[in-house]
């Protein structure tokens, strides 16, 4: 499960945005999360959860915002939002797609307490 390996990336981020505080605490952190991304929400929620203990993040909450996929049609120029993987343009049904999202995995923010 590669979700462990991307957790504690996610936390060594977290320690080093937070070093500049003293005493600082992490109580929330938002990341996005693409439907094509690779990555399980349950499973980083439940890694991240695992491996928080003891550092600044551990009474954190992690909020995913899943990001859909959206397809623009080079054929066609409609965009669209799919709910399957397949790239096909469900107003032409041409292939010759672009991703425009979808395949996010990314910080949106943090919030932090500095102690003071």
């Amino acid at each position: 499960m590669h979700e462990f390996g991307i957790a504690q990336s996610l936390l060594e981020i977290i320690e080093q945005e937070a070093l500049p505080y003293r005493r600082a605490k992490v109580t929330r952190v938002t990341l996005q999360i693409g439907r094509l991304s690779g990555v399980m929400p349950d499973a980083l929620r439940f890694a991240f959860e695992a491996l928080r203990a003891g550092g600044i993040a551990e009474e954190s909450s992690l909020e995913i915002e899943e990001i859909p996929l959206r397809i623009k049609c080079n054929q066609c120029g409609e965009i669209s939002i799919l709910e399957d993987p397949f790239l096909i343009c469900p107003y032409c049904e041409a292939i010759d797609v672009e991703m425009i999202a979808g395949r996010e995995l990314e910080i949106r923010n943090m919030e932090i307490e500095d102690g003071n």
